[in-house]
């Protein structure tokens, strides 16, 4: 049976410069073959070769045995193939079947919409999928992680045989997940071709077979999923093992930063207690649901409280806003970094000065020359990767946009700094940097207080954790303590 795609010498130069050089990819029938590397490595450059956004500047292309000379979008999509993003790209307003029917909605003999038909063939193959949602419900009521279903969905039910998945769980709970995976291994056993792209080890030797590693822009190796493991592949991509990426020298923890008495919201979470000391980082985990991101944004005063005292360098206080918490001393990152915590429109100079504007500003006029050295100053002291401070944050990798979100924490002077899975969509190589940073705030004496789903970040960054099981505190662990059965023996509910 011929290869589904092979692509050989594929090269692509962007002016100053050279995104993809002689890269090569295969991808058999009835094969899920994960595509890695750093950001900027190069993924996204070969996917939008190969679905015909970008055209290639040298090097060869097959799809499903026909040399490809000119290709584009439609093309791509007319030989079958379809790309489901990390950022969903639906109709919101529209309705599920809609959705499924965009631009070619069935008509009866008519000519009108043939609405009953359209919703049982959507119904069946939600229900096929094991996804229980009504065809006929707006997009923008469903939660995210369903609306991240539906966006898998759409190009199955399309029946598309060439599908790229670029970081699908993002959004997704571990039964979700664990869905996709089903979904997945039905659309492999139907001889159907999958890229999978994801910055997290495990899915890959979960449900992948075979495994490409670009660094640079160049082709690094090619490995069965079996010949290989994690720390491997953590080598190839950025030249050190997993074990040196959770390493961080400690610093003495010292005075209490941050108190946290019977903090309560019902019914998302109560009688929250614990403390955070200036040099610490303390970690909060549990699973989705479990009242983490609700008790980071009750702290930061984003969402009000039933009851409950905080306490910052021993004197009590509350925020009623956000503005307060900041002017106060706290930073926080958001999970949701795009929507939350930047303005993709704008630049990085404006992004690394949003929270510190009114400090920069004289009646409502801004103080240019310290706007710029603020953000210069962040750009140097962080390692952003940007040509200049007046490119928009959109053109930044995840890594780099998200040490502006550090950045822009950093010119408040915050002294505490509240992170919700600050390394969500960043690659291994912007995580170890990013640590590197909370080693380097920890050391000049800054409380940090972080939520993590990763069981190895976590354990590896944190001095303590409080673990929550749906809005109840199980329990904290000291660091000597550490297990990852008794972690998520507390978060599942149980006594350790």
């Amino acid at each position: 049976m011929a290869e589904l795609i092979a692509a050989h010498g594929i090269s692509k130069v962007f002016p100053g410069v050279r995104a993809l050089d002689a890269v090569d990819f295969v991808l058999q029938p009835g094969e899920v073959h994960a595509l890695v590397g750093e950001n900027g490595a190069g993924k996204s450059t070969l996917i939008k070769i190969l679905m015909g956004v970008y055209r290639r500047d040298e090097g060869t292309l097959q799809i499903k045995g026909r040399d490809i000379r000119e290709f584009s979008p439609q093309a791509a999509q007319a030989a079958g193939m379809a790309a489901v993003y990390q950022d969903i790209s639906l109709a919101r307003s529209l309705s599920v079947v809609e959705n499924f029917h965009l631009g070619r909605m069935p008509t009866t003999r008519w000519g009108t919409v043939d609405w009953t038909g359209a919703n049982r063939r959507c119904g069946e193959l939600l229900k096929d999928l094991g996804l229980d949602i009504d065809p006929r419900a707006p997009l923008k009521s469903l939660p995210v992680a369903k609306q991240e279903m539906i966006a898998i969905a759409k190009p199955v039910y399309e029946g598309a045989n060439i599908l790229v998945f670029d970081e699908p769980t993002a959004l997704l709970t571990n039964e979700e997940t664990e869905m996709l995976f089903a979904i997945i291994r039905r659309l492999k056993s139907e001889g159907k071709g999958i890229i999978y792209i994801s910055h997290r080890m495990e899915e890959i030797f979960a449900v992948c077979d075979s495994v490409t590693v670009l660094k640079d822009g160049r082709h690094v190796k090619t490995l069965g999923v079996a010949e290989t493991n994690a720390d491997e592949l953590v080598r190839l991509m950025v030249g050190r093992s997993m074990a040196d990426m959770y390493t961080i020298k400690r610093a003495t923890p010292g005075a209490t930063a941050l108190k946290v008495e019977g903090l309560t919201r019902e019914p998302r979470f109560r009688n929250i207690n614990f403390d955070v000391r200036h040099g610490e980082i303390f970690g909060l985990f549990g699973l989705i649901g479990s009242g983490r991101t609700e008790t980071m944004r009750a702290i930061f005063g984003a969402d009000p409280i039933d009851s409950g005292k905080l306490y910052l360098d021993g004197k009590a206080t509350r925020f009623g806003h956000p503005s307060d918490a900041i002017a106060a001393g706290i930073g926080f990152m958001s999970e949701d970094r795009k929507n939350q915590s930047i303005a993709l429109p704008l630049s990085v100079r404006t992004n690394i000065n949003l929270a510190n504007y009114p400090a920069i500003s004289r009646f409502g006029v801004v103080d240019q020359a310290a706007e710029r050295e603020a953000a210069r100053s962040c750009i140097e002291r962080l390692q952003i990767k940007t040509p200049s401070d007046e490119v928009r944050i959109r053109n930044l990798s995840g890594g780099n946009q998200q040490k502006v979100v550090v950045g822009k924490n950093l010119t408040t002077k915050a002294r505490i700094l509240v992170c919700d899975e600050p390394t969500i969509g960043v690659d291994v190589g912007a995580k170890g940097e990013i640590y590197k940073i909370f080693e380097a705030l920890t050391r000049d004496g800054v409380a940090i207080l972080m939520v993590s789903s990763y069981l190895p970040e976590i354990m590896g960054l944190a001095d303590r954790i409080l673990v929550l099981y749906e809005g109840n505190q199980m329990g904290i662990v000291n660091r000597d303590e550490f297990d990852e059965e008794r972690l998520i023996r507390l978060a599942s509910g149980l006594q350790a």
